[in-house]
């Protein structure tokens, strides 16, 4: 992907829904929600506070992320449909709960 976020934008891929519910129920594409979890495939480089101080953005590629449903500006490049939103639109970062575990 030939494409470099600005300031404290953030580019997403959307992870998609699951097919079928839990009881087994399969669910036609006409009734799925979009998903609101992705993986980060660019940041960019943070914004900038009052005095021009560098702030630099919390997230790095391949974090799985959580963002409201109506966040971001839908662009297709390079055949991918990505998202580009600001830092400030994702609500945080999922990380591996069996992993924590381990480390605790």
């Amino acid at each position: 992907m030939n494409f470099r976020p600005l300031h404290d934008r953030v580019v997403v891929k959307r992870i998609d829904a699951e097919e079928k519910t839990a009881g087994g129920i399969i669910i036609p594409d006409t009734a799925k929600e979009k998903p609101s979890q992705g993986e980060v495939v660019a940041v960019g480089p943070g914004g900038r506070d009052e005095a021009g101080k560098l702030i630099p953005i919390d997230l790095k590629v391949g974090d799985r992320v959580l963002f409201g449903k109506w966040s971001g500006t839908e662009v297709k490049i390079d055949g991918q449909e990505l998202l580009i939103m600001k830092e400030s639109d994702i609500m945080g970062v999922l990380t591996d709960v069996s992993s924590n575990k381990k480390a605790a």
